[in-house]
C-alpha cells in the first residue's frame, strides 16, 4: 500500500479593514494558479483572514468569499473577527496559560494584535509556512526603462515558499507608492533642508533622507529593479542598529521554528508593528527574496487588479487634501513609535536623542503648518511629548508581550 506523503501547509494571512479586499484576494488565487501552486499536490493553501470592520466602516459580508471559484482553489479560508479571537483568548485564560493582561497585549484592539492573531490561529492549524500579504498590496512590478513604464506579473507566494525552508523568515521587495510622503515642491515657505530636518526626526532608519529623497524626484514612485527580478538569489538581511528590517507584508515564517517566532508589537495607537519586531530577530536567519508586490498607498490604483495597466504613474503631490491627509495621519504614525524605538535601539543616547528631536521639529514645523496651510501638524509636538512620558511603560508592555507570547508557544508545543 503507497503512502500518500503529508502535503505542506501554507498559511496566507491579510489583515485588512479595505472593501475591496475581496478583488485582492481573487487577483492573488489567480496569480496561485497561474504560477502551478494550486494544482501542485505538494501543498495546500489556507487563508486567515483578520479583518477590522472600524477602519472603513465595512460589514463581515465584504471579507467572507463566496466566490466558489476561489473557493475550490484554496484548502480552507478562516475569518478572524473581534469575536472568535476574543473567544479564542478567553479559552487561553481558562486554560491558564496566560492572563486577562496578557491576552490584552497579544490579542487586544491595534494592527499588532491583529497579526497575532493571524500568526497564532496559523500555528494552532499546523501551518509549516505562513505569509503575511496586506490588502493595498498587488502581485506586480512596476519597472522604469527610459521614460515608460513596464509592468511584471510577480509569482509572491512561490518565490517564498521556494526560499523558506532552510531559513526563519523570508522577506520580499516593495515597488509603488511605499512612502505616503508626498512630492515636494520647495520654496520660501519650506526649503529642502528644513524638510529633511522634518523626515530625519521623524523617520526611523528606513523612511530616511536619501531614500525620501530618491522617491520624491521620481514623484514619489519606488519603481523595481530588473536585475532583482530576474534573480534567483536571495540576500541575507544584515543587521543595522540593533534591528533585521523587515515590513509586515510580502513577509514569510517558517513556523516549524516555533521557538524563534516573536508577537507584533506596537504603543498604543501607533503603528511600527514590524519595526519592533525588526529588534528581535537579530541572530535568524532572514532572506530578501527577488519578488515584488506593488503598494497602491494612496489606492489610486485598485484597477490594477483589473488587469488595466497605467502608462505613467501619477506624482503624488502635495496640492491634493487626501494626499496631505495621509501624510498627517502617517507622521502622526510615526512619531508615535519613535521614542520607544529609540529607548530599544539607543537606550544610553535616549535623552540627549529626543531633546534634539523636539528642538528640531520646535523649529521646522511651523513651516510645515504654513507650506500645507494647516495647523494639524502642530499635533506632531503633543504626540511626542505624550509617547516620551509614557516610553518605559510602552517598553514594559512589549517585554511582557514577548514574555505572554512565550507561554503561548510553549502551550502549543504540547497540544
Amino acid at each position: 500500500m503507497k503512502i500518500e506523503k503529508k502535503k505542506i501547509n501554507v498559511g496566507v494571512g491579510f489583515v485588512t479593514g479595505r472593501k475591496n479586499f475581496k478583488n485582492v484576494v481573487k487577483t492573488y488565487v489567480d496569480n496561485w494558479n497561474e504560477s502551478g501552486l494550486v494544482n501542485n499536490k505538494k501543498y495546500a493553501l489556507h487563508l486567515f483572514v483578520a479583518y477590522d470592520l472600524k477602519y472603513k466602516s465595512t460589514k463581515v459580508s465584504d471579507y467572507k468569499i463566496t466566490d466558489e471559484e476561489i473557493l475550490d482553489m484554496v484548502d480552507s479560508a478562516y475569518y478572524l473577527g473581534n469575536s472568535s479571537i476574543t473567544t479564542e483568548a478567553q479559552y487561553l485564560i481558562e486554560k491558564k496559560v496566560i492572563n486577562l493582561n496578557e491576552a490584552k497585549l497579544i490579542f487586544g484592539e491595534g494592527y499588532a494584535m491583529k497579526r497575532n492573531a493571524v500568526l497564532y490561529f496559523a500555528l494552532k492549524n499546523k501551518m509549516d509556512y505562513l505569509i503575511f500579504l496586506d490588502d493595498d498590496e498587488y502581485p506586480i512590478a512596476t519597472i522604469k526603462i527610459n521614460d515608460s513604464v513596464v509592468w511584471k506579473g510577480q509569482e509572491v507566494l512561490s518565490t517564498h515558499i521556494s526560499n523558506i525552508k532552510n531559513v526563519d523568515m523570508t522577506h520580499g521587495h516593495h515597488c509603488g507608492y511605499i512612502s505616503p510622503i508626498p512630492h515636494f515642491d520647495f520654496n520660501d515657505k519650506l526649503s529642502e533642508d528644513e524638510f529633511r530636518i522634518f523626515v530625519e526626526s521623524i523617520s526611523n532608519d528606513i523612511i530616511n533622507w536619501d531614500s525620501i529623497k530618491e522617491k520624491m524626484n521620481d514623484g514619489g514612485v519606488t519603481y523595481a529593479d530588473l536585475d532583482i527580478i530576474n534573480s534567483e538569489n536571495t540576500e541575507v538581511v544584515k543587521e543595522i542598529n540593533g534591528m533585521k528590517f523587515i515590513s509586515g507584508s510580502n513577509l514569510g515564517f517558517n513556523l516549524k521554528h516555533i521557538d524563534k517566532l516573536f508577537p507584533f508589537y506596537n504603543p498604543p495607537g501607533a503603528r511600527g508593528e514590524d519595526t519592533f519586531l525588526s529588534t528581535c530577530i537579530g541572530e535568524y536567519n532572514i532572506r530578501k527574496i527577488p519578488c515584488y508586490t506593488f503598494h497602491d498607498g494612496f489606492s489610486n490604483y485598485e484597477h490594477l487588479l483589473l488587469g488595466v495597466l497605467p502608462n505613467t504613474l501619477k506624482a503624488m503631490k502635495t496640492d491634493s487634501s487626501v494626499i496631505n491627509k495621509r501624510f498627517l495621519k502617517a507622521c502622526i504614525g510615526w512619531i508615535r513609535y519613535k521614542p520607544l524605538l529609540i529607548y530599544i535601539t539607543e537606550r544610553d543616547n535616549y535623552e540627549t536623542e529626543i531633546i534634539k528631536m523636539k528642538e528640531n521639529l520646535s523649529n521646522v514645523i511651523p513651516k510645515i503648518c504654513n507650506y500645507f496651510g494647516n495647523e494639524e501638524f502642530k499635533n506632531i509636538l503633543d504626540e511626542l511629548e505624550f509617547y516620551d512620558t509614557h516610553v518605559e511603560e510602552h517598553s514594559k508592555d512589549f517585554e511582557n508581550t514577548k514574555l505572554a507570547w512565550e507561554k503561548i508557544m510553549n502551550f502549543l508545543k504540547i497540544n
